[in-house]
């Protein structure tokens, strides 16, 4: 049970092959990260494994009792709430519920023992099958993966049908993801999550007990995710051990190790066709023949095509530009009655190539839009240096020419030469009559690649980019990167793609409820500043726990030692009654409890600041039940705050 074997798998459309001789296994644990160029056959190879789409060869063998759950892309949903979409996951669960509420109702009114036994017997194996599903846990189960997708209380009210396409994405995600069957087909699950949201769906499949399978371009995450990759390249797979990274040092490896075969092969092919025409006719004839057939029988050792690396130099370099390229000073962006950020202040100097990271609508999008001028702030400036050129990439592609060949998109708008078009076009994997398709019949990734391109062209020394790797496969992402890297100017960039930000970026800002925050580093570096961050405010948060129960040791101390003087006080005080003395309390003593009680105070404000900090950590709020044991600890302590309050209050205003 849990192993699933593909042997020999072949599929055709037509009289085109997608792919052959697919063989691998997937068992209890894997996390196989499937990867290769778009149009390479990765989802139609799913889809076969699925038994979504029929196949022309081989064999697919799954165990009967195994249990799979698949990411759908699209799909239809009831007419009802959010939370009731999810619920329906759970069907059998719901429908055991159902028969075991019957069967309660009717042993509450069973009045015959036969019946009654028969009845008990019946409940008994419901409620074994109902336990065994964790009948009682779906309903955290549904919020924990919620939550972590991103979803809330509000949106559990909300129906589905309101719900926009990336979070229709999420809500398919969570329909996989919450009965945890055996094997995940999962494909492009990073689609529409922002990182925070990634970063949660990284830890939840490394703990998974079951067998993954995942689509995905993302390669910072195949890297945190994946214990294996299989590579769909020339029709076939070739199976690697590893993460992204250890399986793309094995391939350049084996890369060096063919060429350097391939070499060596060509110099013997060489030699012995020179000795076959040297000797054929001669002496050596016999010697000859014999040689022209094993060269006949010999297996050529043929390269795979290789990937045209990008030349920076090809291109028109930038003009220089001032070194304070753009300045935000106190800027504002509202919308309705919504304040979006206030009074945000960024610099970005010459050379410098700046993430901005945050979660989805903090205004990542909206503050680019302010660089460009498309929208203005209330308050504040933007200010732009002097011979600085901004080139903006957007979402949406609007400086496409749709009814244009690529080739003539270049060769009108920029007047060059055919042999630079095609050259540029290479540079970003457009080959042979790649160039002459039109821009309308290009897909989502092939039209992202030519207007990333077109921006290169335009001479601009300050790229804007938003989302410049959304629907790119690999290796045209490392196109971009490439191109990115070789460039001489400035440029900030909004993205999901922490690998793409780890190799082109050097400096980091995170926008975060309305606050901007710069971390002089890569996403790495950010990320690591984040953890240490974190992980400095649960220190001290155990070192103000300690703290706590120690000073809640020597209170108690205190307390045992002052009833003792209060005894001896109170039999003294009521001999002093009697002989008409009042006493009370001493100068030095009150003004020793009030500074105790100060004391107490700051100890208690410090730890009332501790759990402030925990409260506002998104780890903390992804997990519901930490957040509300966090919330319910300062509740208590803050009532114990205002008690001691009052015990100071009254110290002080006694005469």
């Amino acid at each position: 049970m849990g192993i699933l074997k593909v042997n020999d798998l072949s599929k055709s459309f037509g009289i085109e092959e997608l792919f052959h001789g697919v063989s691998f296994e997937v068992t209890r644990g894997d996390k196989v990260g499937f990867v290769g160029a778009n149009g390479a056959g990765k989802s139609t190879l799913m889809r076969c494994l699925m038994g979504l789409d029929e196949y022309d060869g081989g064999h697919i063998q799954f165990d009967t009792a195994d249990t799979v759950g698949y990411l759908e892309q699209e799909t239809s949903f009831g007419d009802w709430p959010l939370y009731e979409e999810l619920r329906q996951s759970f069907s059998d669960i719901l429908h055991l519920a159902e028969e075991k509420a019957k069967l309660e109702s009717k042993i509450e009114q069973a009045a015959d023992d036969a019946v009654m036994e028969s009845l008990m017997e019946e409940y008994s194996k419901i409620v074994d099958q109902f336990e065994r599903l964790d009948g009682y846990d779906y309903e955290s189960r549904i919020r924990r993966i919620a939550y972590g997708l991103g979803f809330t209380d509000e949106d559990f009210k909300k129906n589905v049908g309101h719900f926009s396409g990336g979070q229709k994405t999420r809500i398919c995600l969570a329909k996989a993801l919450l009965r945890e069957p055996d094997f995940l087909f999962l494909d492009e699950p990073t689609n529409h999550l922002d990182i925070e949201m990634i970063e949660w769906l990284e830890d939840f499949l490394k703990s998974y007990k079951g067998g993954v399978l995942l689509i995905s371009h993302d390669r910072f995450f195949l890297d945190r995710v994946a214990t294996r990759i299989i590579e769909l390249e020339n029709k076939t797979v070739i199976d690697y051990t590893g993460n992204y990274t250890r399986f793309t040092r094995v391939k350049e490896d084996r890369r060096a190790a063919l060429e350097s075969a391939y070499e060596k092969q060509q110099v013997h092919i060489k030699n012995t066709e020179e000795y076959i025409r040297k000797y054929k006719a001669g002496i050596k004839s016999k010697q000859a023949r014999g040689r022209e057939k094993q060269l006949n029988r010999l297996e050529r050792i043929l390269l795979p095509p290789n990937s045209i690396g990008f030349n920076y130099f090809s291109f028109n370099p930038p003009a220089e530009c001032a070194q304070r390229v753009a300045e935000l000073e106190e800027v504002s962006m509202t919308f309705g009655q919504q304040d979006i950020f206030k009074k945000l202040s960024l610099l970005i100097r010459n050379g410098d190539g700046v993430a901005l990271v945050g979660p989805n609508g903090a205004g990542k999008t909206t503050l680019l839009r302010l660089l460009i001028g498309e929208l203005e702030s209330p308050t504040g400036r933007v200010k732009i240096g002097s011979r600085v050129k901004i080139g903006y990439y957007s979402q949406q592609h609007e400086g496409l020419n749709e009814a244009n060949r690529l080739i003539d998109e270049l060769l009108f708008e920029y007047g060059i030469t055919e042999e630079q078009a095609r050259r540029y076009l290479g540079s970003f994997l457009f080959y042979g009559d790649d160039v002459y398709k039109i821009i309308g019949s290009l897909s989502g990734g092939e039209k992202s690649r030519l207007a990333f391109l077109k921006l290169m062209l335009t001479g601009a020394n300050f790229l804007i980019l938003d989302e410049p790797t959304n629907h790119l496969d690999i290796p045209a992402k490392e196109a971009v990167e490439e191109a990115l890297m070789a460039f001489p100017g400035t440029f900030i960039t909004v993205s999901h793609d922490r690998y793409f930000l780890d190799k082109v970026t050097n400096c980091t800002c995170e926008l975060s409820a309305g606050i901007l925050t710069e971390y002089n580093g890569n996403y790495s570096y950010y990320h690591e500043k984040k953890l240490f961050a974190a992980k400095e405010a649960s220190e001290i948060a155990a070192e103000l726990a300690a703290e706590n129960a120690a000073r809640q040791a020597r209170a108690k101390k205190t307390m045992k030692a002052e009833e003792v003087s209060s005894s001896a006080a109170f039999a003294k005080n009521n001999k002093a009654a009697k002989n008409n003395r009042p006493q009370v309390m001493s100068t030095d003593k009150r003004n020793d409890l009030i500074q105790r009680c100060e004391a107490e105070i700051a100890m208690l404000e410090m730890e009332l600041k501790g759990l402030d900090y925990q409260m506002n950590d998104a780890a903390v709020q992804a997990d519901p039940l930490k957040s509300q044991e966090i919330a319910n600890a300062y509740t208590k302590k803050e009532a114990e705050l205002t008690m001691k309050y009052d015990v100071w209050s009254g110290l002080t205003s006694e005469e």
